[in-house]
């Protein structure tokens, strides 16, 4: 079943390439289309092209749809095109003329629209929730071992004294960063585009706002061809929030794997969690973090994936968005697995002291006796000069301990700042609004 077909066979290999996956990733939009055919019937009753028994005959079939949807028992059968077709088809099949009226003022355009922009507004709610615990995972390790010294790195090599609760601080704030960019994403999908149809708007009276309230949304994109653009500026706008937050994990997984090395031991994971060799019995692996950095690498690719299949076409519709589901649908769960996975090492990491009077890391406390000097009135530049030529010498013999008190340094965190951060980002998103619409509108 086509909503397109006028009669004339399709080819059936241009079907096939045409639909590529669109009928398996489609039951991911599932719930979201019979959603905003519940509002949109809703809206068809209150502007007369809906009967009032024409309108509560959908609604009790759409609610069994629903019911099948969260049961697992939905599917797109074969021959269908996608998902819209599919709900409409067992809308028709049930209820013949009534079934027939559902399209009325939409067009697939602002249906998949509609579905994609709330499938990303629930992907960045629930997404959004497993980076909250990791965040706070995060900083109470880091409060909890903020006296642990390991070294600091530049170009690879051990630069200056930094401590555990300094790196792992480090991540948590990043992570606050990566939640201003899902705040930016869930703002672009929090309008809603249904009504505009295939971009250029309806000559049925539509309410339009009225369906946006319905399901959640702050509003409507009022411009009908920007209401279709603005599918892609959804995803993309993800794509950047899913890319940040990938891009702080690879960091995070990339330092555990070197630092749970025997040769620096700053870390350990228990052996249950990391995996050994067919032939070398010492191994402990460190499979789940280079797991986390391999799928979220993957991840890092998709705002380049968007910008290229949508950078060079004009105004309206085009298939080519089409492209754009196939690894962005699945990108929240990929990102999710690879948080809860984050958080379930985390738990069970023993972090170690790294570099307290061991003599091998005196020379990254020469900051520290340059400061020293400088404090005691010698200028920086020949203070510098004077410890450097004691290390060329083999004369440096540093206090091996610091006291730094600068906000965000190792003395001085600032994890408190960092988590009233997140707090307002978190606080920021109206989740608990949107999903008492939608509740109100499956109760209608």
């Amino acid at each position: 079943m086509k909503l397109w077909d006028k009669g004339i066979v399709t080819d059936r290999q241009a079907v096939e390439f045409t639909t590529g996956n669109d009928s398996k990733l489609d039951l991911m939009l599932a719930r979201f289309d019979v959603i905003g055919s519940l509002a949109h019937t809703e809206m068809l009753k209150e502007i007369g092209l809906l009967a009032p028994a024409e309108h509560s005959s959908l609604k009790g079939e759409l609610l069994g749809i629903l019911k099948k949807i969260d049961r697992g028992s939905f599917f797109i059968e074969e021959g269908v095109e996608d998902i819209h077709s599919q709900v409409e088809k067992e809308l028709t099949d049930a209820l013949g003329t009534a079934g027939k009226k559902v399209h009325a003022g939409r067009s697939r355009n602002d249906q998949v629209a509609l579905d994609i922009k709330m499938f990303v507004r629930s992907g960045i709610e629930r997404t959004s929730g497993k980076i909250n615990t990791l965040f706070r995972l995060l900083i109470d390790l880091s409060d909890k071992n903020k006296s642990k010294l390991i070294p600091g790195f530049t170009h690879t090599q051990e630069a200056m004294p930094s401590s555990w609760g300094l790196l792992l601080g480090s991540y948590a704030e990043s992570l606050t960063e990566d939640m201003m960019l899902f705040d930016s994403a869930f703002r672009i999908s929090n309008l809603s585009p249904l009504g505009s149809g295939a971009g250029y708007g309806s000559s049925f009276p539509l309410k339009r706002e009225m369906t946006a309230k319905l399901m959640g949304f702050a509003g409507v994109n009022y411009n009908s061809i920007n209401a279709q653009e603005s599918r892609c500026k959804t995803l993309l706008a993800a794509s950047f929030a899913i890319s940040s937050a990938a891009t702080t994990l690879v960091r995070m997984a990339t330092d555990m794997c070197l630092f749970m090395n025997r040769s620096f031991g700053y870390v350990s994971f228990p052996e249950e969690l990391t995996t050994g060799s067919s032939i070398m019995p010492h191994k402990k692996n460190p499979d789940v973090f280079e797991i986390i950095r391999g799928k979220c690498n993957q991840l890092k690719s998709l705002p380049n994936e968007c910008m290229l299949l949508s950078g060079n076409l004009i105004s309206g519709y085009h298939r080519d968005l089409q492209l754009i589901k196939e690894n962005m649908l699945p990108a929240f769960e990929k990102l999710d697995s690879c948080i809860e996975m984050s958080v379930k090492m985390l738990r069970n990491a023993q972090f170690k002291q790294g570099i307290k009077n061991d003599e091998r890391f005196s020379p990254i406390f020469s900051v520290e006796e340059v400061n020293k000097l400088v404090m005691k009135g010698v200028p920086f530049r020949d203070a510098y000069i004077k410890v450097a030529e004691k290390i060329r010498k083999g004369e440096f013999r540093p206090v091996m301990d610091i006291s730094h008190t600068h906000e965000g340094s190792t003395g001085n965190l600032c994890n408190s700042e960092i988590r009233e951060r997140m707090d307002k980002i978190m606080k920021g998103f109206p989740f608990d609004d949107i999903n008492s619409a939608i509740i109100s509108l499956l109760k209608k």
